[in-house]
């Protein structure tokens, strides 16, 4: 059995390794309008293994050392501007992923198709969320926009590279939650 120490060290260390892992998977990304990047990968990841509330403290916690300027963010940017800018509202639609991954995969014991029927609702509360604020900022910078373009722009290229990245995060959560002790 663990000591109470032992067992939040513990747990700083996967939710810094998670954090870590959204940082890396923001690397790896294809530019567009939206980039596609693995992130979204990185935060199912995170949300199936170590539920809601760590889940989202390693969503903030990227979301915090972007904003304070550290590279994390999609082609290796930082700072606050890139959290206000046009795809901030995507990364911070990132914690209405990890808050219902997560639940789901406390409540069901990351049974593979509630935690599938979860990511896809978390997905689609980012892409709400997201697509809101990109319609926002577009327009406050740029001018108006019609909310077919932008889902033309943000979310109809992603469904199908985040489906895929959704059913690898299964596997990987299926492989590595055996493993770890934090339930």
């Amino acid at each position: 059995m663990q000591t109470k120490s032992l067992r939040k060290t513990t747990e700083i260390a996967y939710i810094a390794l998670m954090t870590a892992l959204i940082a890396v998977c923001a690397w790896i990304s294809i530019p567009t309008t939206v980039p596609f990047t693995m992130q979204t990968f990185a935060v199912f990841v995170a949300a199936g293994l170590l539920g809601p509330r760590r889940g989202v403290i390693a969503v903030v916690v990227y979301m915090l050392l972007g904003a304070a300027g550290l590279p994390v963010f999609n082609g290796m940017q930082g700072g606050l501007g890139v959290l206000l800018g046009r795809t901030g509202g995507y990364m911070v639609g990132f914690i209405f992923i990890a808050l219902i991954e997560g639940f789901t995969a406390r409540k069901t014991g990351r049974r593979p198709l509630p935690l599938l029927l979860a990511m896809i609702a978390g997905t689609a509360v980012c892409y709400a969320f997201g697509t809101a604020w990109f319609m926002y900022v577009y327009a406050s910078t740029t001018g108006p926009v019609g909310l077919t373009a932008v889902l033309g722009w943000c979310v109809f290229p992603f469904i199908l590279p985040d489906l895929c990245k959704m059913l690898l995060a299964l596997v990987v959560i299926r492989r590595v939650a055996p493993h770890l002790n934090l339930d």
